[in-house]
């Protein structure tokens, strides 16, 4: 008996999987602005600061600072949300058309996602820029993988991966266009 998965329920599961990660991602994003702002309403919170990350030491050190860096973990968190609930929208609606792949939708869908990566990986290297410099002045900060900031060069490559993947949609829906006028 051979096992054939089709692209339905591939898709079906990657809605599934898409959902988890949104909620995951979601969590993480109010988790940082949470803690971010019940920092400032009480500082001790900043010891034991979203998922036990301690920035106590930056906290001290200077409060505008703090507010900078966990700004920086905040766009990020966000951005992966939106990102995200992009990725849940599109499944949902059910606009993957197999027999007309090439539709603005997914076209413009897929340029959000490398504007989103784009952003992501912006905001993650100034953060770490950031950080390293509160680091040389004498900071004492956590691991910037904890912080949400890590993996920059990451996104921004997804960013321009992304980018030349909607470039060849776009030019695909021009020819899906052409095709259908002269047919």
């Amino acid at each position: 008996m051979e096992l054939k998965i089709n692209t339905k329920q591939i898709l079906k599961l990657l809605y599934i999987l898409s959902w988890i990660i949104f909620v995951g991602v979601s969590i993480d994003a109010g988790g940082i602005l949470f803690s971010t702002f019940y920092s400032l309403m009480k500082p001790v919170v900043a010891q034991h600061f979203w998922l036990g990350i301690d920035l106590s030491s930056l906290y001290k050190h200077d409060i505008g600072h703090f507010l900078v860096v966990t700004t920086y973990m905040s766009i990020s968190a966000v951005m992966k949300a939106i990102m995200f609930y992009l990725i849940v929208k599109i499944l949902h609606d059910k606009k993957l058309d197999m027999s007309q792949p090439f539709s603005k939708e997914v076209g413009s869908f897929i340029f959000n996602l490398s504007y989103l990566s784009f952003g992501i990986g912006i905001f993650s290297l100034w953060g770490i820029k950031y950080t390293e410099w509160l680091v040389k002045q004498g900071v004492n900060m956590p691991d910037l993988h904890y912080m949400n900031l890590s993996g920059a060069d990451v996104w921004l490559f997804m960013s321009v991966t992304l980018f030349v993947i909607a470039q060849i949609f776009k030019r695909g829906k021009e020819i899906q266009d052409e095709h259908e006028l002269t047919v």
